[in-house]
């Protein structure tokens, strides 16, 4: 049978131990399958409905066409039906894709409807409008020198709890342990109770 007007859809797949090839398609809307060796085409073969199962031909009368078709004695009937699962797989895959794709022919083009100009209603520009997110350079200006005063700011306090804590450590003087057999004294300056010749406390002579 000829293979005028057939549509491939699969590529070429050769059956192992021979130099023949199988391919998928239609022909005129219907499944149709085609023997290829070298560049010629053998045979070609339209599956009537009985042969399809569901959206695809019966893949059992694939490969009885093939056995049929190919003069080879001892041809593996498992090397044929694992080509046409391959090719039915690789089928139907290409036909849904056709079935997404609209063809141009069918796509019209829609001229949009003109409005006139004295119906269309422009908005009047008013004043200058700010880009969001976009900072000027005075703003970034700005934001700089408020975060110098921040630091500033928090160094100052820093300095004087440093200045602080340093004044007061000094004026802090460690006790002095008692000696025995001294009598104890009272600083006249503070009025401390004292054991020893100098006031640890301000410093006077006892």
């Amino acid at each position: 049978m000829s293979d005028k007007g057939f549509e491939p859809l699969s590529s070429q797949l050769g059956i192992a131990g021979t130099s023949y090839r199988i391919q998928l398609g239609l022909i005129n809307g219907r499944w149709a399958s085609r023997l290829l060796k070298g560049n010629d085409v053998i045979d070609s073969y339209v599956y009537k409905d009985e042969d399809v199962q569901g959206e695809y031909p019966n893949q059992n009368i694939i490969v009885g066409w093939v056995l049929r078709t190919v003069a080879i004695p001892n041809i593996n009937p498992h090397q044929v039906m694992k080509t046409t699962q391959a090719l039915v797989k690789q089928a139907i895959e290409k036909k849904e894709q056709k079935k997404v794709m609209a063809p141009i022919s069918e796509t019209k083009d829609v001229e949009l409807e003109k409005v006139p100009d004295s119906q269309l209603k422009r908005s009047q520009p008013m004043g200058w409008v700010k880009d969001e997110g976009v900072k000027s350079v005075q703003e970034l200006e700005d934001e700089k020198r408020e975060a110098f005063r921040e630091r500033m700011k928090y160094k100052h306090v820093e300095e004087e709890a440093k200045r602080v804590s340093a004044v007061k450590t000094t004026r802090e003087l460690p006790s002095i342990p008692k000696m025995g057999g001294v009598t104890s004294k009272t600083c006249p300056s503070c009025g401390k109770d004292l054991d020893w010749k100098f006031c640890p406390y301000c410093g006077e002579k006892l």
